[in-house]
């Protein structure tokens, strides 16, 4: 029997893996050199590259969801509207905030808008809303649109890498300031997830993963033809803007969403209700909060010191997993407060699952 799709777990716990990763990734300056270069940090680099297609594709999910869902229940569509705004709006202020803390702002403050991870989701989101917000009521119409553009922007991308203008930094990662997420590739990502949210919204976890499984098999062939994208395009940075590239990732996301998809399906109350799955679920509806602390936790600095200066470079491989995982439990901890204090001030306090936010990240 399929569960409710009051709350689609599977992408839950696809971002609430995916944080989990992020730190392990992150927490990565503490290894020392040489152990950089071995054979199991380049799996780590391997997996570490699936968690912002992850991020991002669960975002565009949790979007177009939430508008069909209102749609087709005859809520106030103005009033979701807004509410959305203000989740993007938050996406917006912690990615500006901890521009604000790592970077020169008082010296240059174009800084306080350099393209990391939560602008790339927060801006797309905002060009993806309206779109989303217009054909929630005709569901089909939005999968169709939504892939659309989602294949226009990641077979675009190649030619972004050569755009030396005025808003390089959103495009491409050669810009002024080094962006780490320029909207291309990477909004197609929303994009693409706004195709799964729009056929959850109106279908059951059937039909998603129907929709996935067409995903990953149109990605193989895309990845097949490697050659004939770098044939076609002018020279372009592969391991970002390649289509070739962005379908091998596609693979792995919706392999990984269609196991998590059948364990939903077939998941029993106590599984549910474990530690291990409550504890996955915690990062994955509080993904935000779990990237801003995890961020401070291994980089903020108070008089000069911080993690990342006193065991940068330093660490084997026995005590990076030890500081990694005081990193994940202490980012747990300061999570589960925060989400707490903003159930209280949204009041949001409910006796059933709460609705699907706007989550990130990478």
């Amino acid at each position: 029997m399929e569960p409710s799709l009051a709350r689609v777990k599977a992408f839950d716990w696809l971002r609430g893996l995916a944080v989990l990763v992020m730190i392990e990734c992150h927490a990565m300056v503490l290894l020392r050199q040489e152990l950089l270069a071995t054979r199991a940090a380049s799996v780590m680099d391997w997996l570490n590259g699936l968690v912002a297609p992850s991020f991002i594709f669960a975002a565009g999910f949790s979007l177009a969801l939430v508008q069909v869902r209102t749609a087709r229940a005859g809520g106030s569509r103005g009033t979701r509207f807004l509410r959305t705004l203000r989740r993007i709006g938050e996406v917006l202020a912690v990615g500006t905030l901890i521009n604000w803390v790592w970077f020169p702002i008082s010296v240059e403050p174009w800084w306080l808008l350099r393209v990391d991870i939560l602008q790339c989701i927060g801006v797309t989101l905002l060009f993806a809303l309206p779109l989303f917000a217009a054909l929630a009521a005709t569901p089909r119409r939005l999968l169709l649109a939504s892939l659309a553009v989602a294949v226009a922007l990641f077979f675009v991308a190649p030619f972004a890498d050569g755009y030396r203008g005025v808003l390089q930094d959103w495009v491409n990662q050669s810009g002024p300031h080094h962006s780490v997420f320029p909207l291309l590739p990477w909004s197609g990502w929303v994009f693409l997830g706004g195709a799964a949210g729009a056929v959850a919204g109106s279908s059951d976890l059937r039909g998603v993963r129907k929709l996935l499984l067409a995903i990953g098999v149109v990605s193989v062939g895309v990845w097949l033809l490697q050659p004939v994208w770098l044939a076609l395009y002018p020279p372009h940075a592969f391991w970002v803007t390649d289509p070739a590239n962005s379908a091998q990732r596609c693979v792995v996301v919706m392999g990984l969403l269609l196991v998590l998809s059948a364990v939903e399906a077939r998941a029993t109350a106590s599984f549910r209700a474990s530690a291990p799955v409550r504890f996955v679920e915690l990062f994955g509806t509080s993904s935000l909060a779990a990237y801003f602390f995890h961020e401070m936790l291994l980089y903020y600095q108070v008089r000069g010191v911080s993690l990342a200066t006193v065991a940068g470079g330093k660490c084997g491989w026995f005590t990076y997993a030890l500081v990694t995982s005081a990193v994940i439990g202490t980012t747990a901890v300061l999570t589960a407060v925060t989400d707490r204090i903003y159930r209280w001030v949204d009041g949001s306090r409910r006796t059933v699952s709460p609705k699907p936010r706007v989550a990130p990240v990478g």
